[in-house]
């Protein structure tokens, strides 16, 4: 079976909701980190084969196809073909394992993976809350409604649960809300973004500017403030404080063959090593990323201690903090530029964005191997393992 290898990865600063990227408009989003990828990378764009694109809220301006409306507002030429697809919140993640299974299979050589999501400009549900309203009927069908009787799938009572089944404390998760804004905020001060970050013009009062520093870091966060965050809900744990904030974002990871190295004379950054998807339990919803790792590792012929670095999306707190107590992981490797509590969780662009944080931060401490993971709904998981090379 033929390699994948990735040569770019890059992302937007995070937008917070009716912040710095509000006015817009989610497919200049997308264009603005598809020229990054041209721009950045000397070989012919002409010779992208597809671009697949991850977006969970797709309707209104996400709507149409969003992945090919990016291709053709940016610089790309119109002759790329794209696909936008929806795994929930894994779904740039998923576009990236389906442009590496391309690759890998020979039938392609070039393949851009993507993500976009203004959470701002269209509103997460939006697209079931706004038929629902207008009478054109629910997504819960009746066979579904009676293989989950009076289930309501929620992500935040899915969280809760895990914070009961594992045994955390409110503390637990608020300590580690407070060190994903210390670890954003060092990243951020060190300089460790600015080679992942496409910058993006935004108009402010005081004239236009670039946006190229994620919004939502709480710079002086501190255990008290986000300890007296209001509880979502009554009698639980989990604040908005200990959750993934919303945002604005876009993001994109250049993937290709062996054969297109050496034809474009590029240069690999990293292998893919594992790809990874599992579903469990949808009513808990948010814990297989215990049991997909389980899996990855075992397929790679790899151990915990193997990887390098971790990043697994805080879409919650207790979700990183469930996987550390079920793998074992070194809490010292996991998500050491900060997560999405501190730099936001713009849904379909998660995972792309993720792989961009991941390997610069690989090269940052010469690791070798990085291990990428996150909750989906209808309680999914993916997990793609990355060899620097």
């Amino acid at each position: 079976m033929a390699e994948a290898y990735i040569v770019d990865a890059v992302r937007t600063a995070g937008g917070r909701r009716g912040g710095r990227l509000a006015g817009t408009h989610p497919v200049d989003l997308g264009a603005a980190v598809y020229d990054a990828i041209g721009d950045r990378n000397d070989f012919d764009p002409a010779a992208i084969e597809d671009v697949i694109t991850g977006c969970v809220i797709q309707g209104g301006e996400q709507a149409m196809d969003v992945g090919r409306n990016a291709v053709l507002a940016s610089k790309l030429p119109d002759s790329i073909p794209a696909v936008t697809i929806d795994r929930q919140c894994g779904s740039s993640q998923q576009a990236m394992q389906f442009a590496a299974q391309g690759v890998m299979s020979g039938t392609q050589d070039i393949v851009l993976a993507s993500g976009i999501e203004s959470m701002t400009r269209v509103p997460m549900g939006s697209n079931a809350t706004l038929y629902m309203k207008e009478g054109l009927g629910n997504y819960k069908s009746p066979r579904l409604e009676e293989a989950y009787p009076k289930v309501m799938f929620s992500q935040f009572m899915g969280a809760e649960m895990i914070v009961k089944k594992h045994g955390f404390s409110k503390d637990d998760l608020d300590r580690f809300a407070l060190e994903s804004h210390i670890r954003a905020k060092a990243a951020t001060e060190a300089g460790a973004f600015e080679n992942e970050i496409v910058p993006v013009e935004v108009e402010t009062p005081e004239g236009n500017e670039m946006h190229k520093v994620d919004e939502g870091i709480r710079m002086d966060a501190t255990l008290e403030s986000i300890a007296g965050v209001k509880l979502i809900q009554e009698g639980g744990a989990v604040t908005a404080a200990s959750a993934s904030q919303i945002c604005d974002g876009a993001s994109a990871v250049l993937i290709v063959s062996e054969k297109a190295l050496k034809e474009h004379n590029l240069t690999p950054r990293a292998r893919i090593k594992n790809l990874t998807v599992t579903a469990g339990d949808p009513v808990i919803m948010l814990e297989e990323p215990l049991f997909a790792t389980d899996r990855a590792l075992e397929r790679a012929g790899m151990k915990i201690g193997d990887i390098d670095l971790y990043e697994v999306n805080e879409a919650f707190a207790p979700v990183p903090l469930a996987w550390m107590k079920h793998t074992g992981a070194d809490h010292a490797k996991l998500n050491v530029n900060g997560g999405a509590i501190a730099l936001g969780h713009p849904l379909g662009a998660s995972g792309t964005k993720l792989m961009a944080t991941l390997l610069n931060a690989l090269e940052a401490r010469n690791g070798k191997y990085g291990l990428q993971t996150m909750c989906e709904g209808g309680g999914q998981a993916n997990v793609t393992i990355i060899e620097r090379v």
